[in-house]
């Protein structure tokens, strides 16, 4: 059981996302996305061992929000700074140039990417193959791996770096909350800053 779940851990997560990056196919990979999260909440759903509640669990922001916000706001300050320090052109870049664009991100951006992802990357992936990991941090560090290793189709280390930092951080508000709507609304934080201080190229190509 053990084997045939760390084979198709692999052929999921490492395989299929490094055979999509090398395919490179049109339309980008929101529809893919979506699909593959929508089979995710379907598979779910229908099983005894998963609590359906933590697909949603609002009430969980409650106890979350105020150490979840302060480090955004730290977080946002040092990126801020950055940008303004290395690459002063960049700043703001998104917003100041394309607004409708940014408009549209900001509105789109977490329902189309940021739930599907927390449904593959969190709900799925720590619930379906949790009998590979001994304990909440592995499970944690597998999801990062993957929610890393799936932004190489962007084609850059940012991309990669940033995102295996965000995985971890996402994981453990998942399991620590038990809610998918909370690890979105963070995640949806983390992402609209980035695309906001001028590292939108780094995520879409669309912003570059």
């Amino acid at each position: 059981m053990r084997a045939r779940l760390a084979v198709e851990h692999i052929l999921l997560f490492y395989v299929l996302v490094a055979a999509y990056a090398l395919a490179d196919p049109p339309g980008g990979p929101i529809p893919v996305l979506v699909v593959l999260a929508v089979a995710a909440a379907v598979y779910l759903r229908r099983q005894d061992t998963f609590d359906r509640r933590d697909l949603w669990r609002p009430e969980a922001l409650r106890g979350a929000w105020r150490p979840a916000l302060l480090l955004w706001c730290g977080t946002a300050a040092a990126m801020t700074g950055l940008i303004a320090w290395l690459a002063p052109d960049r700043l703001f870049e998104l917003p100041r140039e394309r607004p409708l664009l940014w408009a549209a991100i900001a509105v789109f951006y977490p329902l189309l990417s940021v739930y599907p992802q927390e449904l593959l990357f969190r709900a799925y992936l720590l619930h379906r193959y949790a009998p590979l990991f001994p304990g909440p941090r592995s499970a944690a560090l597998a999801g990062a791996a993957a929610f890393g290793f799936a932004h190489v189709i962007f084609g850059n280390v940012l991309a990669v770096a940033l995102t295996l930092a965000g995985g971890w951080l996402f994981s453990r508000r998942y399991q620590r909350t038990r809610s998918l709507f909370v690890a979105s609304v963070e995640h949806a934080a983390y992402g609209l800053l980035i695309f906001t201080v001028g590292l939108g190229g780094s995520f879409y190509h669309g912003t570059a």
